[in-house]
Order: C-alpha cells, then sequence, then structure tokens
C-alpha cells in the first residue's frame, strides 16, 4: 500500500510539475503576443541606444533602438522597419543580433532616416527634415514646449470632433512633462478611449532658448548642450509615463546645423519640420505637416486653424505622422 500511495503522490506531483510549465509557457506567450506595458511606478534604468534586427517565435521582423530595464526586467524600445511603428517589447521574446545602417538601407525606416538630398548644398540652419509628407490631407503636429500655461484641451477637442480618432503627433519636451503631468494623462486617456490616435514625438528634454540670441548659437546649438541627453530623457520621461516614443524628434525652434542632424541619425530618429507653421508660415496644402503650440504659448495658431476648418480650407483628412515618409 505505502508503494502503492508513492506512486501515486509522485504521479500527481508530475502531473502538477507539467501543468504548472504548462501555464507558465502559456502566461509567457500572452506576454509575447502583445507589447509590454510599462506602469507609472516602473523604474526606467540601463537606458541606452543600440541598432539590432530582432525576431519572434512568429518570425516577425523588428529594428530595436534602445534597450532598458523597466523594475529590472529587459525590455526594447523597437520600429517597425515598413510602418515604422514602434512598441515596447520584452526583450526575452526577442532574438537580437547587431545590425548597420548599411544592412538596413533598403527599408523605409532606414530611407526616412536619411532622404535623398534635394540639392549638394549643405543642409539648412532652420526646419531640416522631413518637412512634407506624401498624399492627401493633412498631418497635424503640436510642440509641447516649456511652458507655465495650461494645455488647450478646446483644441484636442475639436479635433476629435471633426474626426473621431483623429491622429496628432505631439512633439513632447521633457520639461513640459514634469511640470504638467495632469494634462499628460489627459491626452493619455484621450488616446486610450479611441477619441485622439496620439503619436509621441521627442522635442529635447530642456528645450533651452535664450530671447534675443540669433538661432546660430540658441536652442540645441548653445555651448555645452548634451544631445544625448536631451534624446534620452525624453524618452525615459514618456517610457516611465506610460507611453511610447515614436522615431521623430523636432529640434527647439525648427533649428540645427549639420553636425546635430548627423547625431540624431546615430540614435535613428527622424528629423520632423514643417511646411505649414500656422502662426509664422503659408497655408496647409495637400500633404503639409501642419505644426501648432497646443501650449497655451501660441493661441494665434489655434484660431487659425479652427478657422481654416470652418471655411473648408484645411485639406482633409488628417493622417497618422507614420504615413508622410516616402514609401
Amino acid at each position: 500500500m505505502i508503494e502503492i500511495a508513492l506512486r501515486l503522490f509522485c504521479a500527481v506531483s508530475a502531473f502538477a510539475a507539467i501543468a504548472q510549465a504548462a501555464s507558465s509557457a502559456r502566461a509567457e506567450d500572452a506576454a509575447c503576443a502583445a507589447p509590454a506595458k510599462i506602469g507609472g511606478a516602473a523604474r526606467i534604468e540601463s537606458y541606452r541606444p543600440v541598432f539590432e534586427q530582432c525576431r519572434n517565435e512568429a518570425k516577425d521582423i523588428r529594428l530595436a533602438i534602445r534597450r532598458f530595464a523597466a523594475s529590472g526586467d529587459e525590455r526594447l524600445l523597437v520600429v517597425h522597419p515598413e510602418t515604422l511603428a514602434t512598441s515596447l517589447e520584452p526583450a526575452r521574446c526577442w532574438r537580437c543580433e547587431e545590425t548597420t545602417d548599411a544592412e538596413q538601407a533598403q527599408t523605409r525606416y532606414l530611407r526616412a532616416l536619411r532622404p535623398a538630398p534635394a540639392s549638394p548644398r549643405p543642409a539648412p540652419l532652420v526646419n531640416a527634415g522631413l518637412i512634407h509628407g506624401a498624399g492627401e490631407g493633412v498631418f497635424v503636429t503640436g510642440d509641447l514646449c516649456p511652458s507655465r500655461k495650461p494645455l488647450d484641451r478646446a483644441f484636442f477637442e475639436r479635433l476629435a470632433a471633426q474626426q473621431p480618432g483623429a491622429p496628432v503627433a505631439l512633439a513632447v519636451s521633457g520639461y513640459w512633462l514634469l511640470r504638467h503631468k495632469a494634462d499628460f494623462e489627459w491626452l493619455t486617456q484621450k488616446h486610450a478611449a479611441g477619441a485622439l490616435a496620439v503619436s509621441w514625438a521627442n522635442h529635447s528634454y530642456r528645450h533651452p532658448y535664450l530671447p534675443g540670441l540669433g538661432d546660430a548659437g540658441n536652442y540645441l546649438l548653445r555651448p555645452g548642450t548634451d544631445m544625448d541627453r536631451e534624446i534620452f530623457e525624453t524618452e525615459r520621461l514618456l517610457i516611465a509615463n506610460g507611453a511610447t516614443p515614436s522615431v521623430f524628434f523636432r529640434f527647439p525652434g525648427l533649428v540645427a546645423d549639420a553636425a546635430l542632424l548627423e547625431k540624431l541619425r546615430e540614435r535613428h530618429l527622424v528629423a520632423l519640420g514643417a511646411d505649414s507653421w500656422l502662426a509664422l508660415g503659408p497655408p496647409p496644402r495637400a500633404g503639409s505637416i501642419v505644426l501648432v503650440h497646443p501650449n497655451g504659448n501660441e493661441p494665434a495658431g489655434l484660431r487659425l486653424f479652427s478657422r481654416l476648418l470652418d471655411r473648408g480650407r484645411l485639406p482633409q483628412p488628417f493622417r497618422p505622422l507614420n504615413d508622410a515618409p516616402q514609401p
């Protein structure tokens, strides 16, 4: 009887171990099936740039541009090489190896990073990068520069009323996010509810600016600027607050030089300009990248946006910024 009981106990234990292993495998599969969710309490550590080609069990391919730890778990910020969509993934779900720009040169992502030059002249000081998109409609972008004023929520309500689920790319500065947690949470709630489809671009961490100083020595061209810190600290803040950084970076004031542009490309980010800064520039046309400031600092641009909508002079529809680079 004792021998039978021991055999039964061993069989039950083995079955329980198998069931537990199967349950763990199912949990692992579920964790790998969806992008990683990182809560607001997560510690973002060991944040660093990489460039790796990664494959998962489903044979999907992504390009990892950042590795980091979130409360001890290694994560990846990855880019789809053709759609430019980004996601945060558990590193354990992907097999990655280093790659190079040359090896990925034929992907849409690398073509967006390094577009063919329009002329042999040096890159312009102002408004370099992606300034006009392909196709119809417009690409609505808003800059959230440091500001003591509240977010203009009425602008976003108007967007959502005009086109439910309207895509909008918001270029966030780290200093704005630190001062406007409630406004940022309101935006993420609008995104989660499907009222808006928000894409989070990077607008630097400090957004340095000194009034009266010429562009050539202002913004990120000021001496002592640490470009990596300007990029990575904002990305870390976005991730820590539940958002996923996109591949786009908008220079403060749209001001950059060739060295800054090259540094940005080394970090695998696409420079984002605009051909219709509403408060300053020409009216939008089909394919325009429209720039407004819904941070309270530039109400004239928002008023003009509303007038253009009311008069039917704003090309429709609003389109996701990932569609803007040439296919």
